[in-house]
Order: structure tokens, then C-alpha cells, then sequence
């Protein structure tokens, strides 16, 4: 009987110690999850934060490079040339009111504003960003090879970004009288961008400038490749390479 009684109260003291150390263990990987939720959720808001600062960048550094040398030229033409100081001016008024329009998409998409009406701004949108380079000065061909296909939003969007960051370094750096040329190539499983000038080729081919180091992130987000340096001859080129398959909005 004694034995007996021994045998039972050590199992029941074994079982006891098993229910603590396997709570204790349920408590410890609770908390380790708890811990890695918490540093899912800072990285997350940390790319959030990356990718806001890049669409406000190239906003706001294209429409202002726009309006200044609009300005430049109204004031240049203001004796001697009034329609052309007023269409210089409405230009300006244009770009502005799109740039304001631009930001309060980007910040729809994090809650800052309560409603949108446009669409975020793709390959679709081209021709109309090239019209407003033209109308600001910088000539610029466009060049399409293969045939048009329907892009995965990100790289929709990160494809006309990078556009419109490229033509922004032409009209700031390369110089008066620059002409420009987008390529783009559509094959089946990326899409081809190549943005040249035959300027001076002042923009930075280190990646040291903001508008490349947005590029850069934008590209490698995408697990693509960009290379970004001099031309052949003068100028500056941008080219960049998106994949286009199993990538989803």
C-alpha cells in the first residue's frame, strides 16, 4: 500500500511539473510570436513610409521642375511675347493643379485624405506626361517595341514613376535646347524602359541624387534591374528592367 501511495504521489507531482513546463512553454512561444507580429507590423510601416516618400518625391520634383521652367520662360517673354507669357502661365497653373492632384492620391492610399478621384497614374497616362514635358521645352520622342500588354498595377505605376523621374533629371540637368527619347519594350515576361537625352549629362550616375536612389528602390522592389549612367556619346540614360509575370496589384 505504502509503495502504491508513493507511486501515485510521484506521478501526480510529475504530472504537475509536465502542465507547468508545458504552460511555461506555450507562454514563451506566445511571446515570441507577440514579438515577431510587433516587428512584422515596424517593417511594414516602415516600407509604407519608404514607398510614401518616393511617390511625394517624384510628384512634387516633377511638377515643380515644370513650373520653374515655365516661369523662366513666361518672364524671358513677357515684353516682347505675351501669348506666349500666358500659355506659359496656364501651363503653370496646370501642372500645379495635377501635382495637388497627384499628392492627394498618394495620401488617399494611407488614410491622410477621405476620397480619390483618379486612378493612380500608369503607361496609360504617357502621352500626357510627355505633353507636359514638351509644353515646358524638352522635346521627347516616344518609341514602343513588341506589343502593349496589361501590367500588374506596382508595375504600372513604378514604370511611369520611373518615366517621369528620368524626363525630371533631362529638364533639370541636361541642359537648354535637350532633346529626349522614351523606349519602351513589352516582351512576355518584363517590361523594357530606356529614357535618353542628348544633354549635357550633369545628373548623377552614382545613384547619389534622390530621384536614381527612388528609381533604385523602385526597381528592386520588383526584383528588377535598372542601370543608370553617361550615354554613348553625351546625354544621359536611364534603363530599367520590370518583370511582369506573378506580380499582382
Amino acid at each position: 500500500m505504502l509503495g502504491s501511495a508513493l507511486v501515485a504521489s510521484w506521478a501526480i507531482g510529475s504530472g504537475s511539473r509536465s502542465r507547468r513546463a508545458y504552460l511555461d512553454e506555450l507562454h514563451a512561444h506566445a511571446q515570441d510570436l507577440e514579438r515577431e507580429r510587433d516587428q512584422q507590423a515596424a517593417l511594414a510601416v516602415a516600407a509604407e513610409r519608404g514607398r510614401i516618400s518616393r511617390e511625394l518625391h517624384d510628384v512634387v520634383a516633377h511638377g515643380l521642375s515644370v513650373m520653374v521652367i515655365q516661369a523662366q520662360g513666361g518672364a524671358a517673354a513677357l515684353d516682347n511675347r505675351p501669348t506666349d507669357t500666358r500659355a506659359a502661365l496656364e501651363a503653370i497653373v496646370n501642372t500645379g493643379r495635377d501635382s495637388l492632384a497627384d499628392m492627394r492620391r498618394v495620401l488617399t492610399t494611407v488614410g491622410e485624405v477621405d476620397d480619390a478621384w483618379h486612378p493612380q497614374p500608369g503607361l496609360a497616362q504617357l502621352s500626357t506626361l510627355l505633353t507636359q514635358v514638351r509644353r515646358a521645352g524638352t522635346p521627347v520622342r516616344l518609341q514602343v517595341e513588341g506589343t502593349p500588354a496589361a501590367l500588374p498595377s506596382t508595375v504600372d505605376l513604378s514604370a511611369y514613376r520611373i518615366v517621369q523621374e528620368a524626363l525630371t533629371n533631362t529638364m533639370k540637368h541636361a541642359g537648354t535646347g535637350a532633346k529626349a527619347n522614351v523606349v519602351l519594350s513589352y516582351g512576355e515576361a518584363e517590361v523594357g524602359i530606356e529614357v535618353s537625352d542628348d544633354g549635357q549629362s550633369l545628373a548623377k550616375s552614382d545613384g547619389a541624387g534622390n530621384g536614381l536612389r527612388g528609381m533604385r528602390e523602385r526597381v528592386r522592389l520588383l526584383d528588377g534591374r535598372l542601370a543608370t549612367g553617361p550615354g554613348p556619346r553625351s546625354g544621359f540614360v536611364v534603363r530599367a528592367a520590370l518583370p511582369i509575370q506573378g506580380r499582382d496589384a
